[in-house]
């Protein structure tokens, strides 16, 4: 049987996400969904990339969406403002994972990855987002900002453009105990948040996980941060 997964923010904790996928079985015939934030803060961003690149080019099949600090480290490159903005964000930890001192330094292909990711994705009956969405427009899917940025926004759903839709997001970190909530009243709210706050393990009990939603089973897996 094959199994379509959902996880989000790995912010450069390859050993934790390879973990997590070895506990999954995650195989060929399995689909992969990863909402984004694939850098910054964590050990070793640059090996993210490069071993879904890896899993891609071995047939498996792997659907990315764009994050905040992927979309900071592209904007960084248009002026020194933006780009300070990124560096104290995480991002002097992701230059220091390419082994690079500038951002100029940084091969183009890694930019090009972040570029042609969309912002959401539906996939059978649920919408998954890095961030959110602002309900107060017409059509939430036209707002790019909020999906890469909003919080805050469960009290705005307007639940007759969701429909029958559950909304998977991450971005903000969430104890494992409230996404255990959150999957318990799925079916009532249709909103939930799979960031466990993996790259802030030991700042708050219950974070410091990579969480994943089997989408197919609507069930959580945890695993417990394994790079600091």
């Amino acid at each position: 049987m094959s199994n379509k997964y959902a996880i989000s923010d790995i912010h450069g904790c390859l050993k934790t996400f390879k973990s997590l996928l070895k506990k999954l079985k995650f195989n060929k015939a399995d689909e992969l969904y990863i909402l984004g934030d694939f850098i910054d803060r964590g050990p070793d961003s640059k090996g993210v990339i490069d071993f879904i690149w890896e899993l891609e080019e071995s047939g498996h099949s792997i659907h990315c969406l764009k994050g905040n600090h992927d979309q900071m480290m592209l904007d960084a490159r248009s002026s020194l403002a933006l780009q300070r903005k990124w560096l104290v964000n995480g991002g002097w930890t992701t230059i220091e994972n390419f082994n690079a001192d500038h951002i100029q330094d940084i091969e183009t292909k890694y930019f090009q990855f972040f570029e042609k990711m969309p912002s959401y994705l539906e996939v059978d009956h649920y919408i998954l987002v890095h961030a959110g969405f602002k309900f107060d427009m017409p059509n939430p899917f036209d707002e790019f900002h909020s999906m890469l940025w909003q919080r805050a926004w469960y009290e705005r759903i307007n639940y007759q453009w969701l429909g029958n839709r559950i909304i998977v997001h991450g971005h903000t970190p969430t104890t494992k105990n409230d996404i255990n909530d959150m999957l318990n009243n799925l079916k009532q709210n249709q909103y939930i948040d799979i960031d466990s706050g993996c790259v802030h393990k030991g700042k708050q009990i219950g974070l410091g996980y990579l969480a994943c939603l089997i989408l197919n089973e609507n069930r959580l897996v945890f695993e417990e941060n394994k790079d600091f």
